[in-house]
């Protein structure tokens, strides 16, 4: 009986009731009011189901489930109501706060019945909800793992903005800043189209021609249309569309400070990369974005808002860490870029490296930055 389900009534005779007639086949906790049932699941949940009465001191049924939906969306709702309350039950229904209502006093039996299919429907939310999670996670792995293989240069990069933009975010108090952090991390998947050596002249802030410089611009389009193909990724790719030079303009506020940040985030890389000073950096940015760029990119130089304090260390492979961010680019004894200078070390990159170094392919040792 790991599902529990939550009984909420300001009649305590009635909770008792509950416990004792359906204590055996469910796990039971009950809540003497609105705001205790909240109190209860903000401390306790998350609860499979949730039962309310309708009348109620204070917090009435139908408010205290609409809370519940908001806090807890996936809990399933039902509402015990009396007669002369089917009509406000309905109107409960029709606004999309209940799963079912049951008319007082329900018989046991109809109300266990109720209870299972209510288990049922939890069942079914939750497992399509880790599914979906997991084919999220499981594409967003393989796309970055093919632009790590394909371009080290570019994940690298993406890497860097991704600790970038989710500050920003977090500064910026972005609803959903995963969002944020994820869109910064996909948005250089466009970057497997150029050649290495356009790849290199991007890096180092080489002046471009009109044709290099009309397919660089047409990056961000090209990554937010890969990602656009995956079923609930159409937000990650609307942002990325949105930071985009010519890009659509962002719809709602929330959008819009994720772009906001995005922005930032790729421009202010892009300067350090290039080797200018923080300051110099912000400039810069002020010039090609605006102020409100400019303005972004002065709190992370004025804040340190970028990295925690770190330092740089000469190491070998041995001696590498999960954490550990690559201060220089990480390259095979024959010229080959493995690794590029930004990226952090994962698990699955350590095991890549010390395969290269067990057959003397690295050169080491090489800077990284690790925490004090």
């Amino acid at each position: 009986m790991s599902e529990r389900i939550l009984f909420v009534d300001d009649e305590r005779n009635l909770l008792d009731s509950y416990r004792r007639s359906l204590g055996r086949k469910y796990s039971i906790e009950t809540a003497g009011g609105g705001e205790e049932g909240l109190a209860a699941v903000a401390a306790r949940g998350p609860f499979a189901v949730v039962v309310s009465d309708l009348r109620m001191p204070g917090m009435d049924g139908v408010r205290f489930l609409s809370e519940v939906r908001s806090r807890a969306s996936d809990s399933v709702r039902i509402m015990l109501t009396g007669g002369a309350d089917v009509e406000a039950a309905v109107a409960a229904v029709n606004q999309g706060n209940l799963f079912r209502f049951l008319t007082k006093p329900c018989p046991p039996d109809q109300l266990a019945a109720a209870l299972d299919a209510a288990l049922q429907q939890y069942r079914l939310v939750t497992a399509e909800k880790e599914l979906l999670e997991k084919t999220l996670s499981g594409s967003v792995r393989v796309l970055t793992e093919v632009l790590s293989l394909a371009s080290p240069r570019a994940f690298g990069r993406a890497q860097r903005v991704r600790r970038i933009a989710r500050q920003l975010a977090d500064h910026l108090q972005v609803p959903k800043p995963w969002q944020v952090e994820l869109a910064a991390m996909l948005s250089q998947l466009g970057a497997v189209t150029l050649t290495p050596e356009l790849a290199d002249k991007v890096e180092s802030g080489a002046p471009l021609d009109d044709d290099e410089k009309s397919q660089v611009d047409a990056l961000p389009a090209v990554a937010a249309n890969l990602i656009a193909n995956i079923p609930r990724l159409e937000p990650i790719a609307r942002l990325i569309d949105c930071s985009r030079p010519g890009g659509p303009a962002p719809e709602d506020e929330a959008t819009l400070k994720g772009v906001r940040a995005l922005r930032a985030a790729l421009a202010y890389d892009r300067q350090l990369a290039r080797g200018t000073q923080p300051e110099q950096a912000r400039e810069a940015i002020g010039k090609d974005l605006g102020e409100d760029a400019a303005q972004l990119a002065g709190v992370l130089t004025s804040s340190g808002l970028v990295d925690g304090p770190s330092r740089p260390r000469m190491l070998s492979i041995r001696d590498l860490g999960a954490g550990m961010v690559l201060d220089q680019d990480l390259r095979t004894r024959w010229g080959m870029l493995l690794v590029a200078k930004g990226q952090e070390v994962t698990a699955p990159l350590l095991a890549r490296l010390r395969a290269y170094a067990a057959r003397g392919g690295i050169e080491e040792p090489f800077r990284v930055l690790a925490p004090n």
